[in-house]
């Protein structure tokens, strides 16, 4: 089917699945999250394809969610949910938990190719792959706590770095570049960002030989053993702290306070903190 917001390409067992939205650094609407949830599940149920990789269009990855391009303000306003805080709690769950919980599950190997900004949403969708590879200008951020909340819906980050790191880039909202963020073990590898396509897509080939079924009992068993140790349990439980988070952002800036978190409030607010996007 045609997609507003996605180019998918073929390398026979690969498929490539590229956020196509530069012109706002690829933030996330719904539309987006839902032609993404829309496209895994016909290639899960597609045998051709053996892996995923999961892109984005332009300089960065991914910005993280959409606040206002016309797009989300428009489908916002055809398809709203119920005001209020009960709304809201739907909305955040439907986009950036339920979704990202099936998109860890799916049963194949994905990959995230990440460039440039890989912000908060964007953090959300590259660690729901089972790899990243990153270009050497990528950097990775979750600045909920300067926002005032308290992470992500989707929060992996403590089971991707540790919980002395998370609480460290979390307390802060620093960035972590690529050569830290391998160094930590938030992503498999760094290359050059002029061959971070070619790269991506040899490891991805590589991967496509191996016999898919096999593959799919060896994420089964290591997404398994990560929820055995607490993983599905910890990250549904820590949406429920970021949901409380949205009443207190109601709180001191009134309904609209999504919109509220414009660019010139973020680059006033990081610029506090020594840095800018």
């Amino acid at each position: 089917m045609p997609y507003q917001n996605l180019l998918l390409d073929r390398d026979q067992a690969v498929l490539k699945i590229t956020v196509n939205r530069p012109e706002v650094l690829n933030a996330q609407s719904r539309i987006m999250r839902e032609e993404l949830d829309i496209t895994l599940a016909e290639a899960a149920e597609d045998d051709s394809v053996r892996v995923v990789i999961i892109a984005g269009a332009g300089k960065h990855f991914s910005a993280g969610h959409d606040l206002g391009s016309p797009q989300e303000l428009d489908d916002r306003q055809r398809r709203p949910y119920a005001p209020g805080m009960s709304g809201q709690f739907k909305r955040s769950w439907d986009q950036n938990l339920a979704n990202t919980l099936r998109w860890r599950d799916f049963p194949k190997p994905t990959i995230a190719q990440v460039q440039g900004y890989c912000i908060m949403g964007g953090l959300i969708l590259a660690t729901s792959c089972d790899l990243i590879v990153a270009a050497d200008n990528a950097r990775f951020s979750d600045r909920t706590v300067r926002w005032g909340g308290p992470h992500v819906q989707y929060s992996s980050l403590p089971w991707e770095i540790g919980v002395r790191k998370a609480k460290e880039y979390l307390f802060t909202g620093d960035w972590i570049d690529a050569a830290e963020a391998e160094r930590i073990g938030l992503i498999n590898r760094v290359v050059p960002a002029d061959k971070l396509e070619e790269e991506t897509m040899a490891l991805a080939q590589r991967i496509a030989l191996q016999d898919p079924f096999a593959l799919r009992l060896a994420k089964f068993s290591i997404n398994q053993i990560q929820d055995e140790m607490g993983f599905r349990t910890a990250i549904t439980g820590a949406f429920q702290a970021h949901a409380i988070s949205l009443a207190y952002r109601r709180e001191q800036h009134g309904d609209d306070f999504e919109r509220s978190m414009g660019t010139d409030r973020a680059r006033r607010r990081d610029e506090a903190f020594g840095d800018h996007r």
